[in-house]
């Protein structure tokens, strides 16, 4: 944007400003947004950003078993120009989906042709056709496992960070967490954080970035953390530990919850040990191995269903506890509190459904559905940091 029209914008109030903005599609607004960044504050304004246009679900995107395709599972009628669109990154054929976050989609390249000595990561964004490679990183051992995490929150900063957990692990067990490797995009460097307790078995799928601050979940609590600005002086971020709410720790010995955000609270969804009823919790506050959940609302399952038979009980073997495997018709995959959403699967149908939380409505998405990992697609139009013009 020249002088003349910084000049003649800035005479502008908030007020006109916002009522100009809000009649833009959420594409047009973040494209505004990338050419006079004074106008991105008013984001975070809680007065004007309910007012400006609304970034929108596109659609949950997967990976299934021995298949290298990555599809969309639509939610809109307007995915054209996103579906598909990971196909343009070269050796498509040979990446493997494992993040993606807000609007940012994390690869591993693996081929029979790539050394067993290093690891590839790329990083695309569907909406703008871009994508980027980064360094390799090499595993610690011939049978390398990991848990690698993409964050990126583009109303806190454009740069995005990677969290490459190396697994400690024997005879298929996982037995804790051997190294963290941290990636920073501004530097396009690797950084160890040998500050972990090599006690802690990371969870692959519940995980969330919000303004700055990284939550992983371990079985029973949530690895937080913070100072990710503070890696351009080579300074690794800080963690603490947050319990996870008292009463998910019986559940979440059987299956996953998820995170998600709502205004920038964190949120924890979990079905409730009955499966009559899907809890949703808040974080008020937390300190260093102590944490404040609320709940926020109880999601009733019973009449979504029309049916109150979801929990079931395996046995633990000869003379065992006839109570001692929690099993649940349904999962909970993914979660959209800006639109919300809670993302199931219905295990005894065999489909994905999304649950209003307003209407208490059950929609089925897909037919002849296989457990994947889903993840929640929003696209995001502004532009990768340094990009790569080739694959190596």
């Amino acid at each position: 944007m020249n002088f003349h029209k910084e000049a003649t914008a800035a005479k502008l109030t908030d007020d006109i400003v916002v009522d100009i903005l809000s009649r833009l599609t959420y594409k047009d607004f973040c494209r505004c947004k990338c050419a006079y960044k004074a106008w991105s504050a008013f984001s975070s304004d809680p007065d004007y950003c309910k007012k400006l246009p609304k970034k929108v679900t596109t659609g949950l995107l997967y990976q299934g078993h021995n298949n290298s395709a990555i599809p969309l599972v639509s939610l809109s009628q307007d995915d054209g120009e996103i579906d598909g669109i990971l196909a343009d990154v070269p050796h498509y054929e040979h990446l493997e989906f494992l993040d993606c976050c807000n609007g940012l989609v994390l690869c591993k390249y693996r081929s029979r042709y790539s050394s067993p000595h290093a690891c590839r990561f790329i990083v695309c964004n569907p909406a703008t056709r871009e994508w980027r490679i980064i360094p390799d990183t090499h595993p610690t051992t011939d049978d390398p496992h990991y848990v690698t995490i993409l964050a990126f929150d583009p109303s806190w900063s454009p740069q995005f960070y990677i969290f490459n957990f190396h697994l400690m692990h024997h005879h298929g067990l996982i037995l804790g967490t051997s190294k963290l490797e941290i990636f920073q995009s501004e530097t396009s460097k690797w950084l160890v954080d040998d500050t972990l307790d090599l006690n802690t078995d990371i969870c692959s799928r519940t995980h969330l970035f919000i303004s700055g601050v990284l939550y992983v979940s371990t079985r029973y609590e949530v690895l937080a953390f913070e100072g990710l600005g503070a890696m351009s002086d080579g300074v690794p971020p800080y963690h603490q530990t947050i319990s996870l709410p008292p009463e998910a720790s019986y559940v979440s010995n059987f299956t996953r919850g998820c995170f998600g955000k709502s205004s920038g609270i964190l949120h924890y969804v979990l079905p409730h040990e009955d499966g009559h009823s899907i809890i949703v919790w808040y974080l008020d506050d937390y300190a260093y191995n102590l944490s404040n959940w609320t709940v926020k609302c109880q999601l009733n399952m019973t009449d979504a269903f029309g049916r109150d038979d979801f929990i079931h009980y395996d046995n633990g073997g000869n003379e065992g506890d006839g109570n001692w495997f929690w099993n649940c018709d349904y999962r909970v995959v993914d979660l959209d509190l800006e639109r919300e959403l809670v993302f199931l699967c219905d295990q005894k149908a065999k489909k994905l459904l999304s649950y209003n939380i307003s209407t208490g409505k059950l929609n089925a998405i897909e037919d002849a559905f296989q457990w994947h990992h889903y993840y929640v697609y929003v696209p995001c139009y502004s532009q990768l940091p340094a990009q790569e013009p080739s694959v190596e």
